[in-house]
């Protein structure tokens, strides 16, 4: 059995897969363009640059494809409006928003008539986003990388609710690796899934080898969870920059704090921190991942991830597969 494809308004994926948009540049242009290519939905990461710097990758993601190509922004960052309002202006395909909620963007996006997906982790953020026009939800359990919604519930427990709660298309994330966690997830009632730490550690992800080396040597131990300056827990590498905030309490910048996100506890400076880790500075950077980093063992091209996703989903859903 073929992979479905996944609907969002208008738009089709040929393939039900969404690649997480990982920030600070990690996930740019090409990255975005090369899972948009192999038939899914390439994000680019909004959160931590500019309108403009946003606006040269749109275009040359459009360059590269005519595939699906979304934004992944935090509602946290200051330029959150002037990121949505470029991307629209430029008609990206659809807007993914997380790391807080916004009632103005359904408007913004429904004015623009470009697809809104906030990234919740609940049924009453389900609910409520359903009401408000939403096109999808991400659905992100305690698996996933980065800043986290919950870190009690699995992407597991939450989704039989969520499938209940709402019509509209649900994007499993947190914890999907292979294609057998696709076809449990389809299995259980969603539309599509959305994947980042498999494609963070691809040939076309945009961070330094270091800090694609670092995530594949990871072991269970080296993965843990740190409070995040925007007042929500995240997941991260045991980098020496995390053993030093866990020791304590803060890592103070040293650059000038230049207030780019709305709420900051300013114990130490996010964004800074993560494009040290993405250049390969781990001494000073922070590397976000999810729970089953562990798992991945090599660095692949998009297209040989993309490939070896359908095939083990293909091998789950047969008669002789877990789920078939």
């Amino acid at each position: 059995m073929s992979l479905p494809s996944l609907k969002i308004g208008d738009l089709t994926a040929r393939v039900p897969i969404m690649q997480g948009g990982m920030a600070v540049r990690i996930s740019m242009a090409k990255l975005a363009a090369a899972v948009a290519n192999e038939g899914g939905i390439g994000l680019i990461a909004a959160s931590g640059i500019k309108p403009p710097e946003l606006i040269e990758n749109i275009r040359e993601a459009r360059s590269l494809t005519d595939g699906i190509i979304g934004i992944n922004v935090m509602v946290a960052v200051k330029e959150f409006a002037n990121l949505v309002k470029a991307a629209i202006k430029e008609r990206i395909d659809l807007i993914v928003a997380g790391a807080g909620f916004s009632r103005d963007a359904f408007k913004w996006c429904a004015e623009g008539k470009v697809p809104f997906v906030p990234i919740i982790s609940s049924e009453k953020a389900a609910k409520l986003s359903e009401r408000l026009g939403a096109s999808a939800v991400v659905l992100e359990g305690k698996e996933a990388g980065g800043h986290l919604g919950t870190t009690h519930e699995s992407t597991w427990e939450i989704l039989p609710r969520i499938v209940k709660s709402v019509g509209i298309p649900i994007i499993a994330a947190g914890g999907i690796l292979h294609g057998a966690d696709i076809a449990r997830a389809l299995s259980m009632g969603a539309s599509g899934v959305q994947m980042g730490s498999r494609f963070a550690v691809s040939e076309e992800s945009n961070a330094d080898i270091a800090w694609k080396q670092a995530l594949i040597n990871a072991k269970p131990e080296d993965v843990t969870l740190i409070e995040s300056p925007v007042g929500m827990p995240a997941r991260a590498v045991m980098t020496e920059f995390v053993k030093n905030l866990k020791a304590h309490g803060d890592n103070k910048p040293k650059i000038r704090c230049v207030s780019c996100l709305k709420d900051c506890k300013k114990n130490y400076c996010i964004i800074d921190a993560l494009e040290k880790g993405r250049q390969g500075d781990l001494k000073n950077g922070l590397v976000f991942c999810g729970e089953r980093i562990g798992e991945i063992k090599e660095i692949l091209s998009v297209k040989e991830i993309i490939k070896n996703l359908v095939q083990e989903y293909e091998q789950a859903v047969s008669p002789v597969g877990i789920y078939g």
